[in-house]
């Protein structure tokens, strides 16, 4: 039976997180929390639906606003089919675009995602380093100095001369953007040539992961071919290594993005994991 999920499922919900998390192969887009009490408060937001036989919830996914539409956490089964519950959860999207994430090797997701009229979009490859190799790269090249900061008209300009698919942020408020850089897991270099910004990193810290992760890295196209997205690189990871408590450095780059898995490699990191992106299209207006 299909039904939408309870308090009383959390426990089961939260077994078939932990069972994801066992292996690498049955990652999906799912929450965050692992805490009977924050699971209930994340899965508030959205319509979250769950599977159940016999001996419990046997499957779960949710529908969450996500971009300009909605996101698919999950779905999450440990065993059975799970298009029924995909199915079901297709109709409950008001003609919204729909986003799904999944391990590339998560090949049963993936199979029913394709099956309820999901398309690939493009995979996302993650790569990992230890701090300390890439770090000891880290020098500013003559005529160049790094802040800590940048303007946000700056950081608009850089971005969107990136060309990123990441354009939410070009929305952002000015009170948003610095409320971003406040938060003390995240951290940003900024690349200066003279008194023009030409390139920046992001970073966000795991301390329970020993982890940081470059979230985006930006050089201008005016200004590529020069080795700066190395140069960002390493100082990214030694700006990591200010914090003792991490101890790896993890970089991503989309499947046609070859120069920046050509430099990673280069660099010295190693692949560790693939997601494939899916997008269910919305209903055009008539």
């Amino acid at each position: 039976m299909i039904r939408s999920m309870q308090a009383t499922d959390i426990p089961d919900v939260l077994s078939l997180l932990h069972w994801m998390d066992a292996a690498p192969e049955r990652e999906v887009f799912a929450p965050d929390s692992r805490d009977p009490r924050e699971l209930h408060l994340e899965c508030e937001d959205g319509l979250c639906l769950v599977e159940e036989d016999g001996d419990g919830v046997r499957a779960y996914c949710a529908l969450s606003p996500f971009r300009d539409g909605l996101v698919l956490e999950g779905p999450i089964s440990e065993g059975g089919p799970v298009g029924a519950l995909l199915a079901r959860a297709a109709q409950h999207t008001d003609g919204q675009p729909v986003y799904a994430f999944s391990a590339r090797d998560n090949l049963p997701v993936r199979a029913a995602l394709e099956e309820v009229g999901f398309a690939p979009l493009h995979s996302t490859a993650f790569y990992s380093a230890p701090l300390d190799r890439v770090a000891r790269h880290a020098r500013v090249p003559d005529g160049y100095r790094t802040t800590d900061r940048l303007p946000v008209a700056e950081y608009r300009a850089l971005y969107r001369a990136a060309e990123d698919a990441w354009a939410g942020r070009l929305d952002w408020t000015p009170e948003q953007y610095a409320a971003h850089f406040a938060d003390d897991t995240v951290a940003l270099v900024a690349l200066w040539h003279g008194d023009h910004p030409v390139g920046f990193t992001e970073l966000e810290f795991s301390p329970d992961d020993a982890r940081a992760d470059v979230t985006y890295l930006a050089v201008h196209p005016a200004e590529r071919g020069q080795g700066l997205g190395r140069v960002l690189l390493a100082l990214a990871a030694a700006e990591a290594q200010t914090r003792p408590e991490l101890r790896t450095l993890r970089v991503r780059a989309h499947d046609h993005l070859h120069s920046a898995r050509a430099l990673y490699a280069r660099m010295g990191f190693t692949h560790c994991r693939s997601i494939v992106t899916y997008l269910l299209e919305g209903e055009e207006e008539a």
